[in-house]
């Protein structure tokens, strides 16, 4: 039998908590005082990646839309950017699981197979090592939407016809949920990144892919992607939440700006 990969978590006791219990009791109380909102279940949402001291608020009340799909949903789609390599390419992960604190979250091995055969991503473990894009998610993926398999893609300085291309051969139907990773802009003053994050967020609800620039969003390539696969499905974007980390934690002479998204 085939020895089992698992990618260790990068992050875990920098980005959000190592202790298990302690993580668990932070994502929970997110959720919590995220809500219980109304509306359609999401098909995708996009929601940031910080640290959860900053980010995390805003991330929850993008998880709190899909904690209504746990027992429906068995297979996350999860995009975020490439932060610690130059990337021209989508990777996915040699992995078979990926460790957090709470567990093991099982890699759907047959969807990434299919898309390394079809030549639409590659595999890069090295993308992958310490990218807390995409692992900051798992915690909530977790908590929100229990034992379910992941096909965590890590995406390059690619056009986004072929993010949109992925996202169809991945997009399956209730069963499957996409999330897009991103945080928005980077280290303005407070007023500034709001009036920036609202025309990003803006752009994002129109599925204008090409109204994002590269200071709007450090995940511009996966988001202006899957506005593409959205747009050509007739789907609505809804704004749930826009914040700073000047709101959150952080100091208001130089933000980060969060966004969260529901899309149906």
């Amino acid at each position: 039998m085939r020895t089992r990969r698992v990618r260790p978590a990068a992050v875990a006791g920098m980005f959000y908590p190592a202790d298990p219990q302690v993580l668990e009791a932070a994502v929970t109380t997110a959720l919590e005082e995220a809500g219980s909102p109304s509306g359609p279940a999401p098909k995708a949402i996009i929601a940031p990646h910080a640290g959860y001291v900053f980010s995390g608020p805003v991330a929850a009340s993008a998880y709190a839309r899909v904690r209504p799909l746990r027992g429906q949903v068995e297979r996350v789609v999860l995009l975020g950017p490439a932060h610690t390599v130059a990337l021209d390419s989508i990777a996915a992960s040699g992995a078979d699981g990926f460790a957090t604190p709470l567990g093991l979250v099982r890699v759907d091995t047959e969807a990434r197979d299919r898309l390394v055969e079809r030549g639409r991503v590659c595999v890069s473990d090295r993308a992958h090592a310490a990218e807390h894009s995409l692992e900051v998610h798992l915690p909530f993926i977790q908590l929100s939407l229990g034992d379910v398999a992941v096909v965590p893609l890590v995406v390059g300085q690619v056009p986004s016809s072929l993010v949109a291309e992925v996202l169809e051969e991945v997009w399956g139907g209730p069963e499957t949920l996409v999330v897009v990773s991103t945080d928005l802009s980077h280290y303005h003053d407070h007023g500034t990144a709001q009036a920036l994050d609202r025309r990003t967020a803006a752009a994002i609800v129109a599925k204008d892919a090409e109204g994002l620039g590269s200071g709007d969003a450090c995940g511009l390539f996966p988001v202006r992607g899957f506005l593409v696969a959205a747009r050509r499905r007739g789907l609505d974007v809804e704004l749930i939440d826009l914040r700073t980390s000047a709101d959150t934690a952080g100091d208001p002479g130089r933000v980060v700006g969060y966004g969260a998204f529901a899309v149906a």
